[in-house]
């Protein structure tokens, strides 16, 4: 029963994360400071994406469910809970191309918006 707790525990921060990595660029406008989480973070999915890494989340909740008697799963994260719903074929490494460089201009867009919009507020002050 724990092991199941913490599978699903890790499965939603899971999920957050990549939640983050997506659209965390947009609570810039909100909280700035933000920028020192989420760059790296950004990087990170980019480069998990491109690469087509595993995240290390993905064996640590496989783990967890075997440890409560549960079946895992083969893939990644992204194969098993996220591409059925959007990719009901399966994940190629052309879509996984794809959804990296898309992450990586949606987030060269916000922090160019961000910036930009910095630097007139900051103009405007001075």
């Amino acid at each position: 029963m724990l092991y199941s707790a913490v599978a699903n525990l890790l499965m939603l921060v899971h999920f957050c994360f990549i939640l983050f990595v997506i659209l965390g660029g947009l609570l810039l406008f909100w909280w700035p400071r933000l920028v020192f989480v989420h760059l790296p973070t950004a990087a990170w999915g980019v480069m998990i994406e491109l690469n087509h890494w595993i995240c290390p989340l993905t064996p640590l909740e496989q783990s967890m469910r075997h440890a409560a008697g549960q079946d895992g799963y083969t893939g990644g994260f992204i194969d098993h809970y996220i591409n059925p719903l959007i990719y009901p074929e399966g994940l190629t490494p052309q879509i996984q191309q794809v959804l990296g460089f898309s992450l990586l201009l949606l987030n060269v867009v916000i922090y160019g918006i961000w910036l930009l919009q910095r630097f007139i507020v900051r103009k405007r002050a001075g």
